[in-house]
């Protein structure tokens, strides 16, 4: 039973280090990458459609995002969700194809970025603590109906605190790794 919970909390930890790393990835560095428009939705004949399954979108070069709409009917709908969302990009079009250039982000939106990063990052730490109270709280409950023993207990409580902190360790280096992206220039 305990070692139920044990898998459990790492297969947990290991989700909430996934979650703050695709968080992360949203945040714009000075470079074009596809998955900066991952997060945007399209209104597809009715419903909310993501683009990537409306559109092929793929690197022009450094700073440009290429897009063409397999949908000519399309294109005006995509435009328009690109250009309402919160990344602050304006698309060229021309028939089915649209060029996103990505402006040179200055030192103060660096900053902001990095304050955003850190705050994705402090997210994660604090759903990978959750989940270890959540799994230590489990055991404790084995302990009082007599499911286990007091050193059953501690071991678990051990090993579960490895994992908090190899997710945590984890989700710093990803954070490192994205500060430094974001202060290239």
């Amino acid at each position: 039973m305990i070692d139920t919970i044990k898998e459990d909390a790492q297969e947990r930890m290991t989700k909430c280090v996934e979650a703050t790393k695709n968080q992360m990835a949203k945040v714009r560095t000075g470079r074009a990458h596809p998955s900066l428009l991952d997060s945007i939705q399209v209104s597809y004949y009715g419903a909310m459609t993501p683009l990537k399954q409306v559109a092929n979108i793929g690197i022009e070069d450094s700073r440009t995002l290429n897009v063409t709409v397999f949908d000519a009917t399309m294109v005006q709908a995509v435009e328009k969700a690109i250009m309402s969302s919160d990344l602050g990009l304006n698309p060229m079009t021309a028939g089915n194809a649209m060029r996103i250039p990505l402006p040179a982000l200055t030192e103060e939106r660096r900053k902001d970025f990095i304050k955003v990063v850190r705050g994705e990052a402090e997210n994660g730490r604090v759903a990978v603590r959750n989940v270890r109270r959540d799994a230590i709280s489990e055991v404790k409950k084995l302990e009082k109906a007599k499911e286990c023993t007091e050193d059953d207990v501690r071991r678990s409580e051990d090993e579960i605190q490895k994992f908090t902190d190899a997710s945590i360790k984890n989700i710093d280096g990803i954070l490192a790794a994205k500060e430094k992206e974001l202060m290239e220039v």
